[in-house]
């Protein structure tokens, strides 16, 4: 068994990319990069909700803002790695395609997967983050370069 202390940084990362794209992409990519290994379930995939919280202003109490409807599922690949995925959405194929790809990321096949995979999925999410702040940019006024009327 692993050490329960180890980084779980950059699995949180790229759980999080996959849990951001686009529903089909992340299969879409995992069959372009490698072949589907064999696995078996632990939980087959299932849609269920939980609740959102917020904060008002971020900074105020919590409040409970709604529900969102997510798929988990968690298998075993035949070498033993372990894969989980929750998925915004009612997409069993795509909660598959992450709990495949986060058990495989644990795997000699990790490096693959990173440049044909993850690695494309956060250029596509920078790129789009990126756009929607040079649109609000776009907007922003800068009240002092105005002139003053008083001359």
């Amino acid at each position: 068994m692993k050490d329960v202390n180890e980084d779980h940084a950059p699995r949180q990362h790229w759980l999080s990319l996959m849990a951001k794209a686009p529903a089909g992409h992340v299969a879409t990519l995992l069959d372009q990069a490698v072949t589907r290994p064999a696995f078996t379930w632990l939980r087959a995939p299932e849609v269920g909700s939980t609740m959102v919280r917020a904060r008002a202003g971020s900074t105020g109490s919590p409040f409970n803002l709604g529900e969102v409807t997510l798929t988990r599922c968690a298998l075993v690949l035949a070498t033993g790695e372990v894969g989980h995925a929750y998925i915004q959405g009612r997409s069993k194929t795509d909660a598959e395609a992450v709990a495949i790809m986060d058990a495989l990321m644990q795997t000699s096949t990790a490096a693959t997967l990173q440049a044909r995979v993850l690695d494309m999925l956060e250029a596509e999410q920078t790129a789009k983050r990126d756009a929607r702040a040079a649109k609000a940019a776009a907007t922003k006024v800068d009240f002092f370069t105005m002139v003053r009327g008083e001359d």
